[in-house]
């Protein structure tokens, strides 16, 4: 393939992702809804920051509306709650032969599928640590798992490609055949790590807490109940091990897993989510709407209580309306939701 990658949201993961693959030499054209860090780009160059690698790249980007041509390759990295509207925008610019790489957080993939046809969009599993500074500055603050599938669980030859690509970012990058595992299992994880956005101490900290680990446990068997329920086998990554969160896990391997969090979470310049940074920062929504609710609302429809899930939707939106500050006293209130 000759025509550029088009990276659709050149935030966290996209502005990395997009530089890596220009410095891997790969032409890379970004498209941003938000005009600063588009014209910072264009002016510019996109920098990245950080101990991974620090690097100023030349790229073209353009707003949605400004975008012409089609291209063989996207790889849409917008927040979950935009997919749809952004999938919307890029679909007349995707090729015929063309596929969407779907590299965000939750079960996105259904989404665009409904957009461009399911067999135009490939599975992608990131949870490397990375942040949005300003216009033009990403922070690439730690290495972590990325792993691309298609989703139905075939070898294509595309998919080999993608891989191909994806292993000059990340060496470990993984060509899975259960790249709904994957994704299933980054949501019982994400749900803790939203749990430790309610609050400004750290990830690691959360994590390493023994007071909070009773409650993230049973946060995660809510998730993964849901999971287990639609016939998904879960898998694990970055210290993080969904079997030792399931129900029936021997209390230490569950323990085993809390400590290899708190471990790669240390290892990061990462210290908190992209959820915290939403909410504490640059105060906009966060993607829980996109991500944690539906987990929820599918365990309603399948007759599992999620008490623990539904909890924290709502201290995520009072955060939201600026109702609620960020405190440990929140991470306190989940404790005391009823098993």
């Amino acid at each position: 393939m000759t025509s550029p990658i088009v990276i659709w949201g050149a935030g966290a993961i996209g502005g990395t992702l997009g530089a890596a693959f220009i410095r891997a030499g790969h032409e890379v054209v970004f498209v941003d809804n938000v005009k600063d860090h588009v014209d910072a780009i264009n002016e510019k160059g996109l920098t990245i920051t950080g101990p991974i690698f620090e690097a100023t790249v030349t790229a073209k980007a353009y707003l949605p509306e400004e975008i012409e041509g089609t291209y063989e390759r996207i790889f849409l990295c917008v927040k979950g709650h935009h997919t749809e509207a952004a999938a919307k925008a890029l679909a007349p610019h995707l090729a015929e032969n063309g596929y969407v790489v779907s590299a965000q957080n939750g079960l996105n993939e259904q989404v665009i599928g409904r957009v461009v046809g399911d067999d135009r969009v490939i599975g992608c599993f990131v949870n490397f640590g990375a942040d949005y500074l300003e216009p033009g500055v990403i922070n690439y603050g730690g290495r972590a798992a990325v792993v691309v599938g298609e989703i139905d669980g075939k070898v294509t030859e595309r998919i080999k490609a993608i891989h191909t690509m994806m292993l000059q970012f990340e060496e470990k990058a993984v060509l899975t055949d259960n790249i709904w595992g994957y994704l299933w299992g980054k949501l019982i994880y994400g749900a803790l790590l939203f749990a430790t956005a309610v609050t400004n101490d750290s990830i690691a900290d959360v994590f390493a807490n023994p007071a909070y680990r009773p409650m993230l446990t049973r946060l995660a068997h809510e998730v993964g109940h849901v999971a287990k329920a639609s016939n998904v086998r879960t898998e694990a990554f970055d210290g993080f091990d969904p079997a030792a969160f399931a129900p029936t896990a021997p209390a230490e391997e569950t323990g085993k897993s809390f400590d290899g969090m708190v471990a790669h979470n240390r290892r990061s310049t990462k210290s908190h989510t992209g959820v915290w940074r939403d909410l504490a920062v640059r105060k906009r929504k966060t993607e829980v709407d996109a991500q944690i609710l539906p987990i929820a609302e599918t365990g309603r429809a399948l007759g599992i209580p999620t008490p623990l899930t539904f909890k924290l939707v709502e201290l995520i939106h009072e955060i939201e309306e600026g109702k609620r500050p960020l405190d440990s006293a929140n991470l306190d209130e989940l404790v005391r939701i009823p098993a």
